[in-house]
């Protein structure tokens, strides 16, 4: 918060006081007489907390007048209570790790240095082999290894420790790679910048008001504003003239934030996400009013259809092979998410997805498995041509949850659980079983 400094003008009835700007005219203002020291006079200079808004400035604290300083200030310096040395040291011990070559004799080891961690000719030696005069301590399990490998029987793991290996490789297969996630656009502030600093001195502030808050925000700023003007018995500002103004300046920013966006969406034509590129096209509609702006958008609208074309090509290309390769539920879920809206899955894309989902869908397998498919079946377009192979014997109660959650979806799945068709409740959606 700023500190200032106001001289007291005069004070009313209801306890408040003006004020102004000490040694000058403005600014100035109104102060609750709460927050006033007693004994104030009129004609007092008092220093202040103010905070500054679209509605003025309004005094928040009164601080303390400051005292006359006798003499210098000073720092104390805190110490231990104790005479201490003004310099200490204090040298590091000899680790256990040395470099390279950096050999430690033994107890009773004469040979030159060299001679010990090195050949004659200074080449490193081999770790296994001796040195002339001294002998090496074996490296541990050399000799049992080998005496294993020669006459007795590896150790055998146990059945316990192979099945846990084995569901531990299992789960890292049916892992799917994470996609990565495209990238947001984040335009920069070019345009808008240069036709806030175009505006005059007096509109810029409505500038900034409706780049923040557009113009709902600048009502409620001019409405606050005539309040407190009305408590204090100022003259009200008319709404109607600020609004006005910010009717003729909010065409102009609204062309300068799209053109900040399209330039970034051109930019990242190629890797930015499909739903920015989408609205920047739909926005240029209404925001795009130069010849400038209107070849930007038709550029925009050229590199989405192309990267649209590419991206669903091989969207295809991925739901196909992947089905070949056995992941149903991969599949199933990439199908539900096609990048060309209005363009699905060719048709014998789908009998063959809507085949392996209904071949997947069997008593055998367990009841977690069977939940996963019907949940990514429920979503891919397949979901009123899935027929399951059979249903499991004893239904648990996960199981029959999912089956309620996405009963609108497979209507005909749900009615063989006897389950009714009803829409989930929004205020509690159940999580989605994990993917396999």
């Amino acid at each position: 918060m700023p500190r200032i400094e106001i001289e007291l003008t005069s004070s009313s009835e209801d306890g408040t006081w003006t004020w102004r700007a000490a040694g000058a005219r403005l600014p100035r203002g109104a102060i609750d007489g709460t927050l006033l020291p007693s004994g104030t006079a009129v004609g007092d200079l008092l220093r202040v907390e103010a905070d500054q808004d679209v509605d003025g400035i309004q005094i928040t604290a009164v601080l303390p007048s400051k005292s006359a300083r006798n003499g210098p200030e000073v720092l104390e310096m805190l110490g231990r209570g104790g005479n201490e040395p003004l310099v200490t040291t204090r040298l590091a011990g000899k680790g256990r790790g040395s470099r390279r070559g950096d050999y430690r004799p033994r107890r009773g080891d004469d040979r030159p240095r060299r001679a010990r961690g090195r050949d004659g000719d200074g080449r490193d030696r081999p770790r296994d082999a001796g040195s002339d005069g001294g002998t090496r301590r074996p490296r541990r399990g050399a000799d049992e290894s080998a005496g294993s490998r020669e006459g007795s029987k590896p150790r055998k793991r146990s059945e316990k420790h192979d099945q846990a290996h084995r569901r531990g490789a299992k789960d890292r297969t049916r892992t799917e790679p994470a996609q990565p996630r495209a990238r947001r656009l984040r335009p920069k502030r070019r345009h808008r910048k240069a036709v806030l600093e175009a505006l005059p001195e007096d509109q810029r502030l409505i500038g900034e008001h409706l780049v923040r808050s557009g113009l709902p925000g600048l009502r409620e700023a001019i409405a606050a504003q005539n309040t407190i003007a009305a408590g204090v018995g100022e003259p009200e500002i008319p709404p109607d003239l600020l609004l006005n103004l910010a009717e003729r300046i909010q065409p102009r920013l609204r062309t300068a934030e799209w053109h900040d966006r399209a330039e970034a969406a051109l930019a990242g034509i190629g890797d930015v996400d499909l739903r920015d590129l989408r609205s920047v096209v739909v926005a240029a509609e209404t925001a795009a009013r130069t010849d400038e702006t209107r070849a930007l958008a038709e550029k925009i609208r050229e590199g989405l259809t192309t990267r649209v074309d590419r991206e669903h090509g091989q969207w295809l290309h991925e739901v196909t092979s992947t089905l070949k390769d056995g992941r149903i539920v991969r599949a199933l879920r990439l199908s539900s998410r096609p990048p060309k809206a209005g363009a699905p899955l060719p048709t014998p894309v789908l009998e063959q997805l809507a085949a392996a989902a209904s071949a997947s869908l069997t008593p055998e397998i367990s009841q977690d498995r069977w939940a996963t498919v019907l949940d990514a079946v429920a979503l891919s377009p397949v979901h009123q041509r899935v027929v399951p192979e059979g249903l499991p014997t004893e239904p648990g109660d996960a199981l029959l949850e999912v089956v309620r959650r996405v009963s609108m979806n497979v209507p005909d799945i749900a009615a063989a659980f006897g389950v009714e068709p009803k829409a989930p409740r929004r205020s509690r959606r159940p999580s989605r079983p994990a993917s396999s």
